[in-house]
């Protein structure tokens, strides 16, 4: 099975897809941009605040996400993107959360005996949660940790998303494989002609392979790609809907110092 890839951008997006694949139809029907508007509409005016940089209506059109897709979403945590899915998939739809390996986090350094081992029932705890964000015409919920995925997803899903979560998962590759594991899993997990859609934030090209490791947030596009061609997926097409041109990130500055966090990189 031959899959592909499509990448909206720095904040960039990539996408996979069948080798038979013969053109992408992104754009919403009536009836799905009405629903999706609608529940776009309903969010918290936190959430809001944040459509201007993450244009999520925008970025979901993009990838083809549709009422009644079984999608995954890659670190899901506080249910950002999650709050929205939920209801706009529907009934027929599923939402599969998938959380970095729990060995994986003990590598970050800074994350207390507690939370680790809350990491230990996040599958069922997330669920439990997630379930109670949408009641009526709303998804499915399921949850697995990269690397023990259920056997009985294989082949289940239209869309895998890494929304802002492959930084990290870049950052540990060469301590236990955790970015190669996660593709293997994004592989197996879709159906034939699924998509994998990708926003992370982008480095320059010429950006030293020091500073784009994941640790600072960044990855470069060649990097990622590479990556994603070993996993087995075709590149299909990008879009500069969330690029931000302020973004201009010297080599030493990490991507928590833009808006919200502010947090400073000297």
């Amino acid at each position: 099975m031959k899959m592909s890839l499509i990448i909206a951008a720095a904040f960039f997006v990539l996408g996979c897809t069948s080798s038979t694949y013969s053109g992408k139809d992104s754009s919403l029907t009536s009836f799905q941009a009405s629903r999706l508007d609608a529940i776009l509409a309903a969010q918290p005016e936190k959430t809001k605040a944040r459509f201007q940089y993450r244009h999520p209506r925008e970025t979901l059109e993009f990838f083809g996400i549709a009422p009644g897709m079984t999608v995954v979403e890659a670190l899901p945590g506080g249910g950002w993107y999650s709050k929205i899915l939920i209801p706009y998939l529907g009934s027929e739809g599923m939402l599969i959360g998938a959380d970095y390996s729990q060995a994986m986090y003990p590598k970050f350094g800074f994350f207390t005996d507690e939370q680790l081992k809350a990491k230990e029932t996040w599958v069922r705890d997330w669920t439990a949660e997630a379930s109670g964000w949408s009641s009526g015409d709303a998804a499915t919920v399921r949850a697995f940790a990269f690397g023990a995925m259920p056997a009985d997803l294989a082949g289940t899903a239209d869309a895998v998303l890494f929304i802002r979560a492959l930084h990290n998962l870049h950052r540990f590759e060469n301590d236990g494989g955790f970015l190669t594991a996660a593709l293997a899993d994004a592989y197996r997990v879709l159906k034939f002609g699924g998509i994998v859609g990708i926003v992370q934030h982008r480095a320059p090209e010429n950006t030293s392979a020091a500073s784009t490791t994941g640790s600072r947030g960044y990855l470069k596009t060649s990097d990622l790609m590479a990556f994603m061609e070993k996993a087995g997926f075709e590149y299909v097409d990008a879009s500069e809907i969330n690029a931000n041109p302020k973004d201009q990130a010297t080599e030493s500055e990490v991507v928590w110092r833009l808006p919200p966090t502010l947090f400073t990189s000297r």
